[in-house]
């Protein structure tokens, strides 16, 4: 029988339930070498709030690990080169992962793979973060769906329902010795400035901040989820769970599970995870997702792509107190309120004429729930250059759209604190206030506050004129 070590590479799967790599390495009882490489060859590297996440979360699974007796290997460099120093130093037999999906990191643990397998070793993929593969849903011709609905129709014969795997009972560590360098040395957390540190008060970093805030958004608000999933003002409104997903902190599987015991009462929260699925399923099958229009006619839109007015949308100072509310909370916490996403983008998009990508780059950087497949797909949905997309003439409205999901500017007043005093008349509409009012709330537009960046109705116009042209 082969005692040899199993490797077990950890990647975006930072838990250790519902970790089938894990879980059947620990079920040959052969001993288990827990490792995580920080990989420098990446198609794409993560984005700084990413990092700062990442630091956290590592340390989290280190700790979580050593309640089975594991350690947690830190390594950096290419993932092959690693992955051959610790075989060498080990004697590992065979390497476990969960697999990933966007191209580059899937062609080389393919290469990886038969490498490895031509070396001797015993190479072993699962499906780990999501609730079926991206090729598994196909139409009645053979193809992957392009429109939402039916997929998410299609793809719950595909769900697997059963219980999710749980701690392994019985996992044997490697007890030799193996080179393992410190979280501190790679510098994930920033420092100069310091702006990770604001962004503490808002997480419970780990699987067990997770499961956390799954069990209390179950426990109560999935049942307003349909009408309360709008409203940035309300607190309890979304799961927040978007970046314990990007990072494995918890599985899809878990969070079905969750709520099982009322699929009817979830199906909108649920749909969510549904999109991020068919997020997926777009990137597999468009590598080039989140640099190229999926629709070709979109290379030929005329972007403006002014490098001022991106500044302005970036620190939220473009005088919409709603976008600008959702760009500083995107600063503040690393996250964005999902209807606000869409405000934000879309004004970057339609109201400036600014390229979706330079967007897409801004929120890979600042989103702690950065992941591949659903910023570009989401991304591309504002612009209506993406599979399943708004219509292009769907051009969401500022200041409108801060009435109706905002209604008494709670969440403006939260953060744009300099427009509080503002009576909820003109919390989203500062412009049309009366001089007075404007002096008692002691606001003076264009020096404490800045006047719009450009008015709606003519960028509203341009935007359309510019869509019609490039469907002509």
């Amino acid at each position: 029988m082969n005692s040899s070590p199993i490797i077990v590479w950890f990647r975006r799967d930072l838990r250790i339930a519902d970790n089938p790599a894990l879980f059947e390495a620990a079920k040959t009882g052969r001993p288990v070498i827990c490792l995580y490489i920080f990989e420098t060859d990446k198609a794409r590297a993560l984005g700084g709030a990413s990092l700062w996440w990442l630091h956290h979360s590592l340390t989290s699974l280190a700790n979580d690990l050593s309640t089975i007796g594991a350690k947690l290997i830190l390594r950096k460099g290419a993932a092959s080169d690693v992955l051959q120093d610790v075989i060498a130093q080990s004697g590992a037999g065979a390497v476990y992962w969960n697999r990933r999906y966007d191209k580059p990191e899937r062609d080389r643990d393919a290469a990886l793979k038969e490498r490895l397998r031509e070396a001797g070793l015993e190479v072993k993929s699962y499906r780990a973060n999501l609730l079926s593969e991206p090729w598994t849903v196909k139409t009645k011709t053979d193809n992957y769906y392009k429109v939402f609905t039916p997929y998410w129709r299609a793809a719950q014969d595909h769900i697997d329902t059963a219980a999710p795997l749980g701690v392994p009972p019985n996992l044997e560590a490697f007890g030799g010795g193996i080179i393992s360098e410190t979280l501190a040395a790679w510098d994930l957390l920033p420092a100069a400035p310091d702006w990770g540190s604001k962004m503490n008060p808002h997480w419970q970093i780990g699987s067990q901040g997770a499961h956390k805030a799954l069990a209390d958004f179950v426990d109560g608000p999935v049942k307003e989820y349909p009408e309360a999933r709008n409203r940035p003002d309300i607190e309890t409104g979304t799961s927040k769970l978007s970046p314990h997903l990007a990072f494995g902190e918890i599985s899809p599987k878990q969070i079905w599970h969750a709520c099982k015991h009322d699929l009817a009462t979830a199906k909108k929260f649920l749909a969510e995870i549904g999109w991020r699925e068919f997020s997926y399923v777009l990137l597999y099958h468009n590598p080039e997702l989140a640099t190229e229009n999926f629709k070709p006619a979109f290379n030929a839109f005329e972007w403006d792509n002014d490098e001022a007015a991106l500044l302005r949308w970036q620190q939220g100072q473009t005088g919409y107190p709603f976008v600008d509310a959702g760009m500083r909370q995107l600063w503040q916490t690393g996250w964005q309120h999902n209807r606000v996403r869409m405000v934000t983008a879309s004004f970057l998009i339609k109201h400036l004429l600014i390229d979706w990508r330079e967007g897409e780059r801004w929120f890979h950087d600042t989103l702690v729930d950065a992941d591949p497949a659903s910023n570009a797909a989401s991304w591309q949905w504002v612009a209506g250059s993406g599979a399943d997309a708004a219509p292009y003439f769907r051009i969401f409205n500022p200041f409108t759209q801060g009435e109706k999901f905002d209604p008494n500017g709670d969440y403006v007043r939260r953060f744009v604190p300099e427009l509080a005093r503002l009576p909820n008349k003109f919390i989203h509409r500062p412009w049309e206030a009366p001089k007075l009012v404007l002096l008692e709330a002691g606001v003076r537009l264009g020096e404490t506050y800045p006047k719009p960046i450009v008015d709606h109705k003519f960028a509203r116009e341009r935007a359309l004129e510019g869509y019609k042209r490039t469907r002509e």
